[in-house]
């Protein structure tokens, strides 16, 4: 099998690194060790440390299977389920957390790139948030008096703040209580 380019492997290496450890903490050397490839390949592929974590947030929102909640051949609330649920499952031992969250906290004060990609990767998440509530209020299983955009806005901070949570306390309580008051009582 050959091997993917060494840009992918940098990209890659900086996706686990910045979940792991943060922006400020990931440094050039140890993406370019986790990758496996010389330091100095690293400026051969991207202008900076910012422009790759540019690239990964991208990639990272790939892989946060948005398109699940678009899929209208699933009842609104199971597939808002099942997407939570995914994303509380990809959390191995209550470490990493969510790389926009986790960069939303660190470095939108100090890198206005990052700052409109964090803003960009949220905002598109409560759009299909948004939608799936907006369908289930038309199929009459969500209720109405909820505003689909400041609801889609809500569960993205709520599931930001359970994920902090749960980090501190190395526990899934905080996952239990976002699923029991997002799907039995708000979305109800």
């Amino acid at each position: 099998m050959a091997r993917r380019s060494m840009r992918e492997e940098i990209l890659e290496s900086g996706v686990q690194l910045f979940l792991e450890r943060g922006f400020n903490a990931a440094a050039v050397k140890d993406i370019t060790d986790r990758a496996g490839v010389p330091k100095g390949s690293f400026y051969n592929h991207f202008e900076s440390k910012e422009a790759l974590a540019e690239v990964a947030l991208e990639r990272y929102g790939e892989t946060r299977r948005m398109g699940d909640l678009a899929d209208r051949s699933v009842p609104p609330v199971e597939r808002m389920r099942r997407h939570f649920e995914f994303l509380r499952d990809e959390l191995p031992e209550f470490t990493k957390g969510c790389m926009y969250g986790n960069f939303g906290a660190e470095v939108v004060d100090h890198s206005e790139p990052l700052r409109k990609r964090v803003k960009g990767g949220w905002e598109y998440w409560a759009d299909q948030l948004a939608a799936a509530v907006a369908q289930g209020q038309s199929e009459g299983t969500i209720r109405a008096s909820l505003d689909p955009q400041q609801a889609a806005y809500y569960l993205t901070s709520a599931w930001e703040g359970t994920l902090l949570r749960a980090r501190a306390d190395k526990s899934a309580e905080a996952f239990e209580i976002f699923f029991a008051v997002t799907f039995d009582a708000l979305l109800a």
